[in-house]
């Protein structure tokens, strides 16, 4: 059995390498040298804060096991991060476009190096602190940075809004990455060196330090509402909600958003229960999922470039992850099956991220952007919520959430559905044209 997880993921990396080579062949690149500068610098900032995210994730669970609590206090400090985030991403939205998305972004940096910092220690108070100033800090990781970039491609440059695109795709791949190499130096760092399951988040610090003065050096501040701050964050916080329910399109955005996160966020602690019988590679199989992430963003940029809607793309997705949920609902207890499902919903994350991204930038308003982003977020960390409570209580079978997930899948498909036939034609000729390349610089 062990070695066709091997054979598949051996698979998965000769279909990104072909997917690559004729993505590579077909694309047109940017050219414009001042917007290759200014990606890239944007690029190596995301990768920074994104690699001390993904550094937490793998021993985590390990930590909070080698502190003895039992699988009800883990639960609860689980829990506690989603409901952080879900409480207050709502203000720290609001405060990053009225006090300037870089202030928060150095923020971001501080709270969830604090964060880090209290794992160093058994007491259970000082965890929960540090569960709570981690919910805040994904709240605004989810948010700031992607509303500082599009201010600046959009506003600050005037580059062509079809361009963002390029970027979401190579931070999506980018992301793939950053995964594998953070579970290889998590890997190193906790069982190598023998440090223990703390050293990945001291480790994590560094990269957040590192990002912090980056932050500082590179970036130039930039505001929602412009820049109205006799507006109160409660207010914009409010207006922003009425925004979303006033804007059919904007709702529909932020119920797929909702809806596509909710099933991702959820899948990340279901598939190791399910394959587990089978004793499986672990690391290998993780690999696998980045890869399949990795094919996923490369579709993308094919059928981009082909100009293929977006919301069409992201409907692509959904359909993706509806079949590879039901799947695995039907097999539930045929872990090389389910291996195979999972490796297409990675693929539905590859298409989505670019996609939510950029449709996110074409119809979030700039003066709201960074607090509608977290609204967006209050669904998904409230159902996310209710399932670990679910799980970790033992009242739910794994059969019985994939099916919730493949029923929220649907509820998606119809969503994109609407959104396409009512606002998904876009012009991309800026985005496809090399004579708009040029002149651009």
């Amino acid at each position: 059995m062990i070695y066709l997880f091997h054979g598949i993921f051996a698979a998965c990396l000769a279909a990104y390498g072909i997917a690559a080579w004729l993505v590579t062949k077909e694309k047109l690149e940017i050219t414009n040298p001042t917007f290759v500068r200014f990606q890239r610098s944007y690029l190596f900032i995301y990768t920074l804060v994104i690699m001390s995210d993904w550094l937490q994730g793998p021993y985590l669970y390990e930590l909070y096991s080698v502190y003895q609590f039992d699988e009800s206090r883990i639960a609860t400090l689980y829990v506690t991060g989603f409901a952080s985030s879900a409480l207050f991403g709502t203000f720290t939205g609001s405060f990053a476009d009225r006090f300037g998305r870089k202030r928060m972004a150095l923020v971001f940096c501080v709270l969830y190096s604090l964060s880090c910092f209290t794992k160093q220690y058994a007491s259970y108070s000082l965890l929960m602190v540090g569960r709570v100033l981690g919910g805040i800090s994904t709240s605004l990781l989810f948010s700031v940075f992607e509303s500082w970039y599009l201010h600046e491609h959009v506003q600050t440059f005037d580059y062509p809004s079809e361009w963002t695109a390029d970027t979401f795709s190579k931070s999506t791949l980018l992301n793939g990455i950053v995964a594998v190499t953070a579970g290889v130096i998590s890997h190193i760092v906790a069982v190598v060196m023998n440090f223990g399951p703390v050293s990945p988040f001291m480790t994590a610090i560094v990269f957040l330090v590192m990002a912090g003065v980056a932050i500082q050096l590179l970036w130039t501040e930039n505001f929602g509402a412009e820049n109205d701050k006799s507006v109160e964050p409660s207010i914009n916080c409010s207006e922003s909600l009425v925004h979303i329910f006033r804007h059919p399109r904007v709702l529909l955005v932020g119920l797929m958003q909702s809806l596509f996160e909710s099933c991702m966020y959820i899948f990340v602690f279901m598939w190791t229960p399910v394959l587990k019988p089978s004793d499986p590679p672990l690391g290998i199989i993780f690999a696998a999922f980045m890869v399949a992430i990795m094919l996923g963003s490369a579709l993308f940029d094919h059928c981009f470039s082909a100009s293929m809607p977006t919301a069409r793309i992201l409907q692509a997705s959904f359909i993706l992850m509806f079949s590879s949920l039901a799947l695995s609902s039907i097999f539930i207890n045929y872990p090389l099956i389910c291996f195979c499902s999972f490796l297409v919903l990675e693929v539905a994350c590859g298409l989505y991220f670019p996609s939510i991204g950029y449709l996110r930038g074409q119809h979030v308003p700039e003066e709201y952007r960074s607090a509608i982003m977290n609204w967006f977020r209050v669904p998904l960390n409230i159902v996310v919520s209710g399932v670990l409570l679910i799980l970790f209580s033992n009242q739910g079978s794994s059969r019985s959430i994939f099916v919730l997930c493949a029923g929220m899948a649907g509820i998606g498909i119809l969503c994109s559905t609407l959104f396409y036939k009512r606002f998904g034609v876009e012009r991309k000729s800026a985005a496809v044209s090399p004579q708009r390349t040029i002149e651009s610089a």
